[in-house]
Order: structure tokens, then C-alpha cells, then sequence
């Protein structure tokens, strides 16, 4: 099996979403669907598959040693690759959807799309302060009006 090229081929595969986000308020529909929707439902298919093809023989989840031993394994490196890959994206398209929700300007959105590629959470920690500072200044121009 040639985990390499598989690497190779989901992180290009990914960042087509990823690429797809930045262009999402010129087109959301497409954005929407294409890094929210099919991007990682052909990302958990290719999970899944990995998980059921390419069973791991030791290792499990009791434990952080257990979690070692599974994570040594390449079958089990590259399926949560995938995992990290695909939640990823769904935060990232989620970012963006509620910021078109709610009127928050994309240039605010453009510094959590990479943080949340690269660092997951901290992604949306920075989107969630983001929308908050947002919600805090709608609702006292509304307050003021």
C-alpha cells in the first residue's frame, strides 16, 4: 500500500475545498456544496474504507498508550489523517456559511480558514471570538438606534 501517494492525493483533494472557501461569497451555493457536501462525504467514504480494508491488529482507544500502539500503525495514521481532513473542512465551510448568515465580513473570515486547516480548533476559536466581538458591536449599534 502506498500511504505516500494516498497522503498525496486526499491533502490535494482536500485543499480543493479549502480553495473553494476563499471564493465562497462569490459563490456560496457551490461553495456550500462542494467543500460543506462533497468534498467530505468522498472524504468519509475513503475513511470508512480504510477502516473496514485495512483493519489495525493492535492498539485501541482504552488508553493513551493504547492510542500509541494503534497510531504506529499506517492504516491507522492515514485514517485519522482523513478524519483531521475532513472535520476540518466541515468547520471551515461551516465558518463560512454562518459568516454569510450573519453579515460578517469576509475579511475577518479569511485568517480562520488557514488556522482551522492547520490547527483545527484553534480555527474556530478564533472564528467563535470573531462572531462574538460581531454580535457584541450589532448588538449595540441596534441598542444605540
Amino acid at each position: 500500500m502506498d500511504y505516500e501517494l494516498m497522503f498525496s492525493l486526499v491533502g490535494v483533494f482536500s485543499m480543493l475545498g479549502w480553495l473553494v472557501l476563499l471564493f465562497s461569497p462569490w459563490m456560496p451555493t457551490w461553495s456550500d456544496r462542494i467543500a460543506g457536501l462533497v468534498i467530505p462525504v468522498a472524504l468519509a467514504i475513503f475513511y470508512v474504507a480504510i477502516a473496514v480494508l485495512l483493519p489495525t491488529e493492535q492498539g485501541g482507544f482504552g488508553n493513551f498508550a493504547e492510542i500509541e500502539v494503534l497510531f504506529a500503525q499506517q492504516s491507522a495514521l492515514m485514517a485519522g489523517w482523513v478524519h483531521f481532513l475532513a472535520f476540518d473542512l466541515l468547520i471551515g465551510a461551516w465558518i463560512c456559511r454562518k459568516a454569510r448568515a450573519e453579515n460578517i465580513r469576509f475579511w475577518f473570515v479569511v485568517p480562520c480558514l488557514p488556522v482551522t486547516f492547520l490547527f483545527g480548533p484553534a480555527g474556530f476559536l478564533l472564528f467563535t471570538t470573531i462572531r462574538g466581538g460581531h454580535m457584541m458591536r450589532h448588538k449595540q449599534t441596534q441598542n444605540v438606534a
